[in-house]
């Protein structure tokens, strides 16, 4: 015999009650306790008979007085579908599914798409709400339809001064505000113009992205995409690395020895869900690694200052490792080695002789593959052109068992 979930997470528009489903009212209306934001639990003042509590800030410091109700009839109040970016998944990281059910209303993109005539799964979606700006930035390219929920409304002009200053001022924005209420507005403008001020604090953005440069889908970004002080993996090289690293969807990687992080950066720009944790020994590179990832749409890129081995203790164990320095340590190596998950990768350029000898005694032990890479690029000789040799490069990859 199945038992009832003893809490039910409810979907509410800003049309407040009268959006509800019966089920959903009735699940407010019998509730013990209801709990929501200050607004959710306004706009359902009328079906609420039990105790009301208000989240507080950070809204993740509540959750432990919801478990502390577990077996009550429970109702969290959320916007739209608490499934999307809500706090439905929020609540199914603590709870078994089968202790809740959720009743969504639309969320605020399929809103948007209704109202724009836009096609939900053609277009590209992010939150703001606790994320920062930059995270657009691998989703811009010319043509492309982005719907961005706004943190509040000082979200609109502080995107729009951004994508100006990326080269996409001609985008078009509108700015839905308060869909699906009383008080539902929206206006549009072109980023690189200057908007009012008087904005909804609940807004979504729907953008036509429209200029560029756009960051290309292939690894191998030219080094002009970067700020670097010459420390950096070579575009065709680091081609190479990223494919015998051979990112999968949510997995982790450890780039050790990182200096400007274009390896563990455009690990990260894969698949949004890749993660991907640096180590750098000089804190003037640290920094340098936080503003390309930034400027490059992956501000969660995490960076440890500090020298390997020891700033590899206690790190969450990886996916795949590339280490770019400090491989000629057969202490680096081999803590990389100890940490990485089973099927994991791991990936050495060695340039050096002492680097070489290193990974040799790497492939005795753990095999793998070895494979010498050599570059030439066209320079001038003079009043003529000539092909100029790179370093050469032996990249090793082993897989652990």
């Amino acid at each position: 015999m199945s038992r009832v979930p003893w809490l039910t997470i409810v979907g509410i528009g800003e049309d407040g009650v009268e959006g509800l489903a019966p089920a959903a009212r009735a699940a407010i209306a019998q509730a013990t306790v209801v709990f929501g934001g200050e607004r959710h639990l306004a706009l359902a003042r009328s079906l609420i008979m039990g105790e009301r509590i208000a989240w507080p800030s950070p809204m993740t410091d509540g959750i432990p007085a919801v478990l502390a109700r577990r077996g009550s009839r429970v109702v969290v109040l959320a916007s739209g579908d608490p499934f999307c970016f809500g706090i439905g998944s929020v609540l199914a990281r603590t709870l078994p599914m089968a202790e809740m059910l959720c009743l969504p209303a639309p969320s605020a993109f399929s809103l948007a798409c209704a109202r724009l005539g836009w096609s939900l799964p053609e277009v590209e979606t992010i939150s703001f709400c606790g994320r920062p700006l930059e995270a657009i930035r691998p989703l811009l390219h010319s043509g492309a339809r982005v719907l961005a929920l706004s943190a509040d409304h000082t979200t609109p002009a502080a995107l729009a001064a951004l994508l100006a200053r990326w080269g996409f001022g001609e985008t078009r924005i509108t700015v839905l505000e308060a869909m699906g209420g009383p008080d539902e507005d929206s206006f549009t403008f072109r980023a690189l113009k200057s908007i009012h001020d008087r904005i909804a604090k609940l807004n979504l953005m729907a953008l036509e992205v429209s200029g560029g440069p756009a960051i290309p889908l292939a690894p191998g970004l030219d080094e002009d995409w970067f700020e670097t002080d010459g420390q950096i993996t070579k575009r065709e090289i680091r081609a190479l690395a990223l494919a015998a690293l051979a990112p999968h969807r949510g997995e982790r990687l450890w780039d050790v020895g990182a200096g400007s992080g274009s390896v563990g950066i455009e690990w990260m720009l894969r698949h949004p869900s890749c993660r991907t944790i640096a180590i750098e020994a000089r804190a003037d590179r640290a920094a340098r690694i936080m503003r390309n990832a930034a400027a490059l749409g992956v501000p969660a890129l995490e960076v440890g200052v500090g020298t390997a081995p020891e700033a590899l203790v206690d790190l969450p164990p990886p996916d795949a490792v590339f280490i770019g320095g400090g491989a000629s340590d057969a202490a680096v190596t081999a803590a990389c080695w100890q940490a990485l998950k089973p099927r994991g990768r791991i990936v050495v350029n060695a340039v050096t002789l002492e680097t070489e000898r290193a990974v040799m005694s790497c492939h005795g032990e753990w095999g793998g593959r070895l494979t010498r890479i050599g570059i030439e690029r066209l320079e001038p000789i003079g009043t003529m052109q000539g092909f100029a040799p790179a370093r050469t490069v032996l990249q090793y990859r082993a897989v652990k068992p």
